[in-house]
C-alpha cells in the first residue's frame, strides 16, 4: 500500500471480456483502469474497494492487494509473513481461509505456502483458520514476490442477491452485463430476449436503464475486516441515482416454467414493472410497440441440452422471424458454433475473441440495424 492508505485494486473479469470491464470502470470514475489478463486494476482506498463490489455489474470478485514482500523459500514466507501488519486488516473474531498461487517461483508447492501463511496468521495474530470461512485472503507468488490479497466480495458478485430460479444453463449476470455493454447498450433503448429462460438478460437490461446498483441487496466479506465503518457504508448503498426509463424490456421463452422464474426474479430484482415476460415460441415473436433496439438471445447449443443437429432448425427459425419482422432493431447472438450462428441466416460480423462460460467457449455474434 502507499502511504496515504491507497494500494492496488484488481476487478476480475470474465476472461474476453476484459476490455468491456475496464470501460466500465472508467466510465464509473475509478482511477487509472488498466486492463490485462483476466481482470482490471485500479487504484484506490476501502472507499474504492466497497464502491466496486457496490457498483460495478461486470467485475466477478474486487481483490485488495494489501501488501507484498520477496519469499525465495518456505522458512523465508514463513517469517516475513509474521511480520505482515495483519491487524491492520484483521479481526480475531473472525475466521479466515488462505489459498496461494505459485508461478516461476523457486518457492512451487501453493498448498505449502498457503499452510505456512495461515499458520502464521493464527500464531502471531490470532486469527481462526477455517476452509469454508466467508473472509479469503489470496497469496500470489510470482517470481519470488509474494503478493497479499483480500477477497473483499465474498460470494462472487454474479450473485446480485435477486435470482432464486434458475433455468438449464443460465448465463452470470456479470457476463449478461458485459454481453449487453459489448453490443453498445447503454439503458436508453428497449432489450428483447426471445430465449429468456430465467430472465437475466432482461432482468440486467431494466436494472442498467433504472440506474440500480447489482450489489444493493447482498453483503459482502469487506464487512468483516478490521475498521469497517458500517454508517459509511450505509450511507453510500442507500445513495441510489434512479433514472426513469422510457420504455419496457421484454423476454418470451416456450416454457411456461421460465417464465414463471423470470417474472418471480424480476419482482424480486424491484424490475418488475420495467419488464414483460410471455410464453411463446420463436415463431410468435413480434416487435414491441415503439422505437427499435437490441435483441439479445443466448440459445441452446447442443453440447449440454439436447443434440446440436436439431437446432440448425430452431436457429434458423429466429432468423427468419427476425429478418421478417425486426427491421431496425440490432442483433447479439451468443453461442458455441460459427455454423449454429451462420444457421441464422442474419448478417452477422465476424465474432470477437471467444468467452468462457459455463465451461465452454462462446462467442457473441452482433448485427447491424437490420433491414
Amino acid at each position: 500500500m502507499t502511504p496515504a492508505g491507497e494500494f492496488e485494486i484488481f476487478l476480475m473479469a470474465p476472461p474476453g471480456l476484459e476490455k468491456e470491464l475496464c470501460e466500465e470502470a472508467r466510465e464509473r470514475g475509478f482511477r487509472d483502469p488498466k486492463q490485462m489478463v483476466g481482470g482490471v486494476t485500479v487504484t484506490g482506498g476501502w472507499t474504492e474497494a466497497w464502491r466496486a463490489n457496490l457498483e460495478l455489474r461486470g467485475c466477478g470478485r474486487v481483490l485488495a492487494r494489501i501488501g507484498a514482500f520477496r519469499a525465495m523459500h518456505l522458512a523465508q514466507l514463513d517469517k516475513r509473513a509474521r511480520k505482515f501488519p495483519w491487524a491492520d486488516f484483521l479481526r480475531k473474531d473472525v475466521p479466515i481461509h488462505v489459498e496461494a498461487s505459485c508461478t516461476r517461483s523457486r518457492i512451487y508447492h501453493s498448498e505449502a505456502a498457503a499452510q505456512r501463511i495461515g499458520r502464521a496468521i493464527a500464531e502471531e495474530f490470532g486469527s481462526p483458520l477455517d476452509k469454508n470461512a466467508a473472509l479469503v485472503l489470496k497469496a500470489r507468488i510470482e517470481d519470488d514476490l509474494c503478493t497479499i490479497s483480500i477477497d473483499t466480495s465474498g460470494q462472487s458478485l454474479h450473485k446480485r442477491g435477486h435470482k432464486e430460479a434458475i433455468g438449464k444453463a443460465p448465463m452470470r449476470e456479470t457476463l449478461a452485463a458485459l454481453f449487453l455493454r459489448r453490443c453498445g447498450f447503454k439503458g436508453s433503448e428497449p432489450v428483447v430476449d426471445p430465449m429468456c429462460g430465467s430472465g437475466t438478460f432482461v432482468i440486467e437490461a431494466a436494472e442498467i436503464a433504472a440506474g440500480l446498483n447489482p450489489g444493493r441487496s447482498r453483503g459482502f466479506a469487506f464487512e468483516l475486516l478490521a475498521g469497517f465503518e458500517a454508517g459509511s457504508w450505509e450511507s453510500m448503498r442507500s445513495k441510489v441515482r434512479p433514472l426513469v426509463p422510457g420504455h419496457a424490456f421484454f423476454g418470451s421463452d416456450r416454457d411456461a416454467g421460465a417464465i414463471r422464474m423470470a417474472k418471480d426474479n424480476a419482482q424480486r430484482a424491484g424490475v418488475a414493472g420495467l419488464t414483460e415476460f410471455r410464453q411463446q415460441s420463436v415463431s410468435d415473436l413480434k416487435p414491441p410497440d415503439g422505437p427499435p433496439g437490441l435483441v439479445i438471445v443466448n440459445p441452446p447449443y447442443g453440447t449440454r441440452i439436447g443434440d446440436r443437429k436439431p437446432l440448425h432448425a430452431l436457429y434458423g427459425a429466429l432468423g427468419q422471424t427476425l429478418l421478417a419482422r425486426f427491421g431496425g432493431w440490432r442483433v447479439g447472438l451468443i453461442t458455441t458454433e460459427a455454423a449454429l450462428a451462420k444457421s441464422t441466416g442474419l448478417p452477422l460480423a465476424p465474432s470477437g475473441a471467444p468467452v468462457l462460460h459455463g465451461g465452454l467457449r462462446v462467442m457473441l455474434y452482433q448485427t447491424g440495424k437490420l433491414p
